[in-house]
């Protein structure tokens, strides 16, 4: 079809309404081989610099392209990585605001999406490019540089950014677009600034840029002598350890990785990207690694010589700032990203998970590790799943984060979601977690970044067929509550569980154990005018959001009101919120070490135990 005034084979278009064409040309394959819109919605706060140029364009395809109404600009984008990972990166989440401060709410999303490796495409309007009404309305004017503009904060949070100043730039840049956003090694957020200018100009955009193109993840192969090498190293191990990490899921590997540990007897963790990969009761799952994670995990860790780490850039809390493993270990990864394969002087083999684990396969034949290695995965796990029993069982009179995971892990389901990002819950979610062996956790422990509880589930109850279940502090619910009323006007169930604690419990916890007093950080150690200061209801502020509300104040009371809430939320199509008061200083501890800037002369008032000791010594402090 030719539009009028158009040349043969071209639509004459604006900007923005070409832009929004390519959105619904692009197709996407699951991990299933099912094909879905590769955008499959936009989240939206309209202002000027992109009410009536993508504003306009978007209202032109509403019924195709589904435009959901947010709260907060950084709500939005969280909600899109939150999106992004629930489908295991193959749907994106696009994300529009106004210019000025509109767009930079975004740069802290951008930031989440960027180190979590997350596809998420963001749209911030921008100044006008002909500068001739300069200065706008909410105009920042760098003075020493002309050119720039408040989007240029995007560039250091973005895997991809472009400033759209001429309408025909799309051509060129939208494949690259493409590119990036569904790229298992560069895949991260992409920004395309969008002055409200350009936005409204026509062009004459040929026709093949809207045909439909099918976007399908590449399996690229690692190079043989990478893997010959790594399997000789393997070969020559005695006590292997196999690390599962966020790559081994978004390649699809997870049963291809356990299949692997199984043929070999290799004893399996998991880091927090890669968490419920393993089903928790497989004799060869030594739980999760690192400080968040379990003493099991942590032991084999330490005595391992050789660790095949998959899919994974291994944080600090996942290596307890590198005093988990020996000092004689050697380090083989296997990732899709050579930036990722090659830290931390690894024997690096460059691919992807599952086409990487194949060529291992074949090169180890029937190599096996020595039983005795291979059963102490269970012996160990067993050992902490008591510890774990013992926490869960323990008699309190409010519940503590141990008993809380345990009631929501207890009353959900095989394909239910279960999230949380900051503070101290990534720890009791994390190692106290027992899973299936579905794909079924989002933990934010990248980043962490406060608030991701509510907007991510926002997004991931969009995305994920089962129930979403997110985990949040009080700390978080007040720094980013807005997607309560986002997910409830649009109807979008999930569960929040609200852990009251009087404040930020783990940070307070991280400044007292390191010498410090306590300072602002719980409510009672902060300054306030009032001999008694108010406290939030969170239960009164919840229900004004839209969402139904139960409390709890025991572990009974609290299994009683998340097995309510659970029916509430898919009932009612809303989210439904569970406040429980917690215990502020019960946590799980899994035995590992995290290197933090503690100042000298506080350094005389802690006592290392000998292990700690010896860990200082080994990292030269």
């Amino acid at each position: 079809m030719t539009a009028s005034g158009g040349r043969r084979g071209t639509q004459r278009l604006t900007t923005a309404q070409a832009l929004v064409r390519w959105l619904l040309a692009q197709r996407s394959e699951t991990l299933d081989g099912h094909e879905v819109p590769l955008f499959p919605g936009v989240f939206a706060i309209f202002g000027h610099g992109n009410v009536l140029g993508l504003g306009t364009a978007l209202e032109e395809h509403r019924d195709e392209l589904p435009v959901w109404r947010g709260h907060t600009e950084q709500g939005m984008g969280l909600a899109a990585a939150g999106y992004a990972k629930a489908t295991q990166r193959r749907q994106i989440g696009v994300v529009t605001s106004s210019i000025g401060p509109g767009a930079l709410n975004l740069v802290t999303a951008a930031g989440v999406a960027h180190a979590n490796r997350l596809p998420v495409l963001l749209l911030p309007g921008d100044t006008f490019v002909n500068r001739a009404p300069d200065p706008v309305l909410q105009q920042v004017e760098p003075f020493h540089d002309a050119t720039a503009t408040v989007n240029d904060a995007f560039r250091a949070v973005s895997r991809y950014f472009d400033r759209i100043t001429r309408p025909e730039q799309l051509l060129a840049t939208l494949p690259q677009v493409a590119r990036v956003l569904t790229d298992p090694a560069d895949c991260g957020p992409v920004t395309l600034a969008l002055p409200q200018d350009v936005q409204a100009e026509v062009f004459d955009f040929p026709e093949t840029l809207f045909e439909p193109v099918t976007h399908r993840v590449p399996r690229p192969r690692p190079d043989r002598r990478a893997v010959t090498e790594a399997a000789g190293v393997l070969r020559a191990s005695r006590k292997p350890l196999l690390v599962l990490g966020g790559g081994v899921r978004y390649s699809g590997a997870g049963r291809r990785a356990l299949a692997f540990a199984e043929k070999h007897g290799i004893p399996v963790t998991e880091t927090t990207a890669g968490r419920t990969l393993v089903p928790h009761e497989h004799p060869l799952h030594a739980g999760p690694l690192g400080i968040t994670g379990s003493a099991s995990a942590n032991s084999l860790a330490a005595a391992a010589d050789v660790v095949l780490a998959v899919g994974t850039r291994l944080q600090d809390f996942t290596t307890a700032s590198w005093t988990v493993f020996s000092r004689e270990l050697r380090l083989v990864t296997l990732n899709a990203a050579g930036f990722d394969a090659v830290k931390h002087g690894a024997l690096a083999v460059v691919g992807d998970a599952l086409a990487g684990l194949d060529d291992l396969a074949a090169q180890l034949e029937s190599w096996r590790v020595d039983p005795q290695w291979t059963a102490r995965a269970a012996e160990e796990r067993a050992r902490w799943d008591a510890h774990v029993d013992a926490l869960r069982g323990a008699a309190t009179e409010i519940p503590s984060y141990a008993q809380v995971v345990g009631v929501v892990n207890d009353l959900s389901r095989p394909h239910d979601y279960v999230m949380t990002a900051s503070g101290g819950l990534p720890g009791e979610l994390i190692g106290g977690w027992r899973g299936s062996g579905e794909v079924s956790m989002d933990v934010e422990y990248c980043f962490s970044c406060m608030g991701y509880e509510l907007s991510g589930a926002w997004g991931a109850a969009m995305a994920h067929p089962g129930l979403v279940t997110t985990l949040l502090g009080d700390g978080s619910y007040l720094m980013l509550n807005s997607d309560l009323f986002s997910a409830a006007f649009a109807g979008h169930p999930f569960v929040a569980v609200v852990c009251d604690n009087d404040g930020y419990a783990v940070i307070a916890r991280l400044q007292q154990s390191q010498g410090g007093k306590p300072f602002n950080n719980f409510y009672a150690d902060s300054r306030t005018q009032h001999a008694s200061p108010p406290r939030v209801d969170f239960a009164r502020h919840a229900e004004a959001l839209g969402c139904t509300v139960f409390s709890a104040t025991s572990v009974a009371g609290l299994r009683d009101a998340y097995a309510t809430a659970r029916a509430a939320a898919v009932e009612e199509n809303r989210p439904a919120v569970v406040v429980v008061r917690t215990l502020p200083a019960a946590w799980t501890e899994a035995g590992a070490w995290w290197e933090v800037g503690v100042p000298e002369h506080l350094a005389g008032r802690l006592e290392f135990d000998t292990g700690k000791q010896e860990q200082v010594r080994y990292l030269g402090r």
